[in-house]
């Protein structure tokens, strides 16, 4: 059995989702929004499933997506993409993601990765025979620093993984620590492999600035997004990966043969909904950073210490100044045998070294839903 997946423990977003359902939790676990998505892109993607075409569409995606996403990061980044040579559609964001690191990354080649790290970074970068190179970073502002990049990038740094915003922090990086990260890419030659499913899912009028855009990125920046965060249709897993066309090239040959290609009635619809206007993508956000303000001032309420929010689905809370004597997983078994609510360890995105005591909750979900959970937790801090 190949030992970079057989030895792999089951994730503890399944783990925590079954306990959610061993107890009859209210799972704000994973992140997940609790409603259908908009009415209209899924219409447009019924439509295009009774009126159009349901054979193979094009490996590298419908021409309308891809001119689409062009398009759209045009009018949101001032980012000129070639839809034809610099575009790719992908069933979804993980498989971007590794068709990237499968193109990029060789037998002995270094790759830094940011800790805390969304799960399948590390086993695809062994599988590719890659050497993770782990940084930490820490609460309350999971930022970077010179110092932690100069211990990990050397003349073997092939590729840096990089997420904006980030998961589970909820932190939209500032353009310093973009130029910071730059520099460190264009000193030792490195390709930037950057996770931004989550760029329009950013809030407080906070602007998210892809690190493709960052001078002396361009030709050295594989750019991941995805439509299941733009427009909370999780399960549609339809992903972007924009880059030059010699990076392009070989991530389409990977492409190739993980998935091929991504259902054409789903990339119909997207294309659609990425023409929509900005008022769209503001009062989404607008949407969610109330269900953010309603679940922080309910958590705080009660006694949670609740760390900033900037973008994502999530929040998090460090629970060090509670003296619970007791790690985030342990917090977070507890909660939903005793209190029937779901919520993530942060530690469980730590392969070395993990902060051990901030947890993760998912606010994307509606009123209700939110305030059970929070009359559920009411006492949650006080008895053990």
């Amino acid at each position: 059995m190949n030992k970079v997946f057989a030895d792999l423990p089951v994730t503890i977003f399944e783990a925590m989702s079954q306990l959610a359902r061993d107890n009859n939790a209210i799972n704000l676990g994973q992140g997940f929004p609790d409603d259908p998505g908009p009415e209209d892109i899924r219409r447009a993607a019924a439509d295009a499933v009774m009126d159009g075409n349901n054979q193979y569409p094009s490996m590298m995606g419908i021409p309308e997506l891809r001119q689409a996403i062009a398009a759209h990061y045009g009018r949101w980044h001032n980012l000129t993409l070639d839809p034809m040579t610099e575009v790719m559609v992908t069933s979804g964001g993980t498989e971007a993601l590794t068709s990237a690191i499968l193109a990029v990354v060789e037998p002995g080649d270094e790759v830094v990765v940011f800790q805390p790290v969304y799960d399948s970074y590390l086993p695809i970068i062994r599988q590719a025979g890659g050497i993770p190179r782990l940084v930490r970073l820490e609460p309350p502002h999971w930022r970077l620093t010179e110092e932690a990049l100069q211990g990990v990038f050397n003349h073997k740094t092939k590729a840096v993984l990089f997420n904006n915003p980030l998961n589970p922090a909820a932190v939209v990086y500032p353009r310093e620590d973009l130029e910071l990260l730059a520099r460190f890419c264009q000193k030792f030659d490195t390709i930037a492999i950057c996770d931004e499913v989550w760029e329009h899912v950013i809030f407080d009028g906070r602007e998210h600035i892809p690190l493709i855009t960052i001078p002396g990125m361009r030709d050295r920046t594989i750019k991941v997004g995805s439509a299941g965060k733009i427009f909370s249709l999780t399960g549609w897993k339809i992903g972007f990966v924009c880059a030059a066309p010699p990076l392009l090239r070989v991530a389409a040959k990977v492409h190739q043969f993980l998935t091929f290609t991504t259902a054409p009635n789903l990339q119909v619809a997207v294309a659609y909904g990425l023409g929509k206007p900005a008022d769209y993508f503001l009062t989404m956000r607008k949407e969610l950073a109330r269900s953010r303000d309603r679940l922080t001032q309910g958590l705080q309420r009660i006694g949670f210490p609740v760390l900033p929010s900037q973008g994502t689905y999530f929040l998090t809370v460090d629970l060090s100044p509670l003296g619970l004597n007791e790690t985030d997983e342990a917090f977070c078994r507890r909660i939903v045998t005793d209190y029937k609510v779901a919520a993530i360890p942060v530690s469980a995105f730590y392969e070395q070294d993990a902060v051990t005591s901030v947890v993760r909750f998912c606010f994307a979900k509606k009123d209700s839903t939110l305030d059970t959970a929070l009359e559920r937790l009411s006492d949650a801090v006080h008895r053990r």
